[in-house]
């Protein structure tokens, strides 16, 4: 496993070792002894998301959930972005591409907001997560806010009711 840190502060780009055969491939998503060095986290949830091409899901965080994540099967445009007042890179973005055939996590601190975007059809998102998820306690950030300046390799993605609003929650 390779670890990689980005241009966020605390986050952390994830490359597993990968092994391929005339089977398929075999790739270990967590394993508490190689993520020592990231973090002391205990993961307590882990979810999935299936979406179709164009769909938007995300910028969504909290203050108190540090978050694995990677698209197991498809692919997917992950924009992450730090919306902690408090650190060097608040107010920055990134984006990274995550599919199935590339297998890379990011490891995202409690307070970065997170998204992914289909670019294909029935991808399939994964977080693992240290907290339990509470409804109500997660800040988002509008997509097209423009005081972030995000791009998006989409001009009208398909976006749920709270994602359209941008409704921010703390």
């Amino acid at each position: 496993m390779i670890i990689k840190d980005t241009k966020l502060h605390g986050v952390k780009l994830v490359i597993p070792d990968r092994f391929e055969d005339h089977r398929g491939t075999y790739m270990e998503l967590y394993d508490s002894e190689n993520f020592k060095s990231i973090t002391s986290e205990t993961f307590v949830q882990d979810d999935i998301s299936i979406s179709r091409k164009g769909v938007l899901r995300g910028l969504h965080g909290d203050r108190r959930t540090t978050k694995i994540v990677t698209v197991l099967k498809g692919s997917g445009y992950a924009l992450i972005a730090d919306n902690r007042p408090e650190s060097p890179t608040y107010k920055k973005w990134q984006s990274f591409t995550l599919s199935g055939q590339n297998g890379n996590m990011l490891f995202l601190p409690a307070g970065i907001g997170n998204s992914i975007l289909a670019l294909e059809d029935d991808i399939i998102y994964y977080y693992k997560q240290n907290t339990h998820f509470t409804d109500g306690q997660q800040f988002t950030i509008k997509w097209d806010d423009p005081s972030w300046d995000f791009w998006w390799p989409i001009k009208n993605p398909i976006l749920s009711m709270r994602d359209e609003r941008g409704d921010y929650v703390e």
